[in-house]
């Protein structure tokens, strides 16, 4: 018998009502809205502060970009790849997430990706794979140790980090022992439920390409430790995907956070606040 079972879906479950309940979370999150804002304007001013190198280049497309924050004299690095359902926001949104991690001497990676409709979801995983190659070849060269790299991302970050560590190691231009850890919060794993999301618009996905971006029942390639985090507050199907990973790689997840009081947004502020049990969970990667 699977033990995984139970964490999976029925075929009957997955009507286009129920899937845009569950997975709507700005439907969800009325007030979304306040916490771009916030984001944005923490960000900018971070942007104008805290000393770093933006919008560095790792492939030929305009989106193929990086915000560094080093922490000097360190070889600890935190990649962090933003959410958005593969096809929205920007890493301009999230460097106020940086300054804490500095602070606690890890240097800090904002990577952008292509976006939905323009790509496809298994083109942004190989933007993932490319960037974090970059960043552990390049890094150094701009004041950023990457000895050792922890890969963190939310939401559709969430799943590129579940989809690094699937990765054939072929994909790599660096050690992969290099790779410390990775966080993944709130993340999508389970495709099953994506065709019948208003999301598949931009997506594209049939059963078939969904069924080719599951990660929760793929092997990992990397034996390195993971954080699995998601808000207590979130919909029972967000939950159901980070426990579902949780289970199926239970041989190197060093634990699963269901966070109370955290929605899918507010989730994240979990990952910069010291003192957090996320945060915690992060810096003991490295």
């Amino acid at each position: 018998m699977n033990p995984s079972a139970p964490l999976l879906l029925p075929a009957a479950t997955l009507t286009p009502d129920w899937v845009e309940r569950e997975y709507n979370n700005r439907e969800l999150v009325p007030d979304h809205p306040a916490y771009f804002t916030r984001w944005e304007q923490d960000s900018e001013y971070v942007r104008r502060t805290l000393p770093g190198r933006l919008d560095l280049p790792y492939g030929p497309d305009p989106r193929h970009r990086i915000d560094l924050f080093p922490a000097r004299g360190s070889d600890r690095l935190l990649v962090f790849f933003h959410g958005g359902y593969w096809r929205g926001l920007d890493k301009r949104m999230f460097a106020w997430l940086a300054p804490p991690w500095v602070a606690e001497g890890v240097s800090f990676a904002l990577v952008n990706y292509r976006l939905c409709p323009a790509v496809r979801i298994a083109d942004i995983v190989d933007d993932a794979i490319a960037a974090l190659n970059w960043i552990a070849i390049h890094a150094p060269v701009y004041g950023a140790g990457a000895g050792r790299i922890v890969a963190s991302g939310h939401s559709a970050g969430g799943h590129l980090v579940g989809a690094i560590f699937a990765a054939s190691r072929e994909c790599f231009a660096f050690d992969p022992a290099r790779l410390a850890g990775g966080v993944a919060i709130s993340g999508v794993f389970d495709f099953s439920p994506m065709p019948f999301f208003s999301g598949n618009a931009d997506f594209r996905l049939d059963s078939a390409s969904a069924r080719a971006l599951d990660v929760h029942d793929r092997q990992p390639t990397n034996p390195a430790p993971l954080v699995v985090a998601v808000g207590g507050d979130e919909s029972g199907e967000f939950i159901r995907q980070s426990r579902l990973l949780a289970d199926r790689w239970a041989a190197q997840v060093r634990s699963l956070r269901i966070l109370p009081g955290l929605h899918h947004f507010s989730v994240l502020e979990a990952l910069a606040e010291r003192g957090q049990p996320l945060h915690d969970d992060t810096l003991s990667l490295f």
